[in-house]
């Protein structure tokens, strides 16, 4: 099912909306969320609250890219968790991907003032400056949280190119 049908069921508040949902993009949601958390149990839970968070904001809502959407929702919804779990030792990911996008990203005071549509078009103005390599591996590095590892494997170049 396309994803203009599913955000139609959704609108109809037809339960068939989450399960063609999970479909379509359960796995992909699980992964992104386990990169973060790092847990199984705690990927499926947060994995199950992206549903609940999409069928609780959609309607009104009418995303333009759905997993793109649902994926922002997940991915918000694991950091979440990590700062609610307040382990002594934060997961190094987080630590280390929050340090590598401290350099280039406004302090917290302009960030609150900017919407997520203001910042999303600012991230698109600046992947649109980037070769497509750079595009792939900024999404896959900061929007999906891979490790440097795992993208240099993908896509067969150093991690130094990373």
């Amino acid at each position: 099912m396309d994803d203009n049908k599913i955000i139609e069921l959704y609108f109809k508040r037809d339960e068939n909306a989450v399960s063609q949902t999970k479909e379509c993009y359960g796995k992909r949601l699980k992964v992104l969320a386990y990169r973060i958390l790092r847990n199984s149990e705690d990927a499926e839970e947060c994995e199950n609250d992206t549903y609940m968070k999409a069928w609780e904001s959609i309607p009104p809502q009418k995303p333009q890219h759905f997993f793109a959407y649902l994926a922002r929702i997940c991915r918000n919804t694991a950091l979440k968790m990590v700062e609610k779990q307040k382990a002594e030792k934060r997961s190094a990911v987080i630590v280390e991907l929050s340090q590598e996008l401290s350099e280039c990203l406004p302090d917290t005071n302009s960030m609150e003032e900017t919407s997520e549509q203001e910042l999303g078009e600012i991230i698109s103005t600046f992947l649109k400056t980037v070769s497509k390599e750079n595009r792939i591996i900024f999404v896959r590095r900061y929007f999906l949280s891979e490790t440097i590892s795992d993208i240099s494997k993908a896509l067969g170049i150093s991690e130094s190119k990373v």
